[in-house]
């Protein structure tokens, strides 16, 4: 099963402002979800942004909703989207769901074995997801899998929306995303 472009939504998941310095690699984890979103924007992806608890927890980075300014914004005091009935009917009404963020065991976990459970395709960007401690990012990422989630990497899903080379889209995302210094 491949990511059908037009059939997907990315959805990040709780990359908040107080949240942020607790995860590992927090700045390398950061630029690799704004590199994720900005080429999800890019490929016409629709972007939804989740926040836990915003007003204790503060909201989504700054540099990620610049990046996506007509992303959809939820909030929820569930661990997971689903539970707490936050995701917009545009993400729902599409069969995939491309999910990053944090943390891996408790918020991602929780909304990739929710989403499957309604039946949704669900691809986590493993290099775009981070816990507190790499044992439960470890975790949560093979428990996912095991669920029948799609572990995938950023590249896989710039090339999976992409398809073929040598349009001129493919052409303008190779000079953004691929070439020179990546996070």
């Amino acid at each position: 099963m491949l990511i059908e472009k037009h059939d997907a939504t990315l959805l990040v998941v709780d990359i908040q402002e107080k949240l942020v310095p607790a995860v590992l690699d927090a700045d390398g984890m950061v630029a690799r979800c704004h590199w994720l979103v900005a080429a999800a924007v890019d490929l016409g992806l629709p972007v939804v942004f989740s926040e836990q608890y915003p007003q204790g927890l503060g909201g989504t980075l700054p540099l990620l909703l610049e990046t996506a300014p007509q992303a959809a914004v939820v909030e929820k005091l569930h661990f997971s989207c689903v539970a707490g009935q936050c995701l917009p009917d545009g993400l729902m009404s599409r069969r995939q769901v491309i999910v990053c963020g944090m943390e891996a065991h408790v918020c991602v976990l929780q909304t990739v074995m929710e989403l499957l459970q309604a039946g949704k395709q669900v691809f986590v960007v493993a290099d775009a997801v981070s816990s507190r401690g790499e044992l439960n990012r470890e975790y949560g990422l093979q428990r996912m899998r095991d669920a029948g989630a799609v572990l995938v990497t950023r590249e896989m899903v710039l090339f999976e929306c992409l398809r073929v080379s040598g349009s001129a889209l493919f052409k303008q995302m190779s000079k953004r995303y691929l070439i020179g210094d990546q996070p």
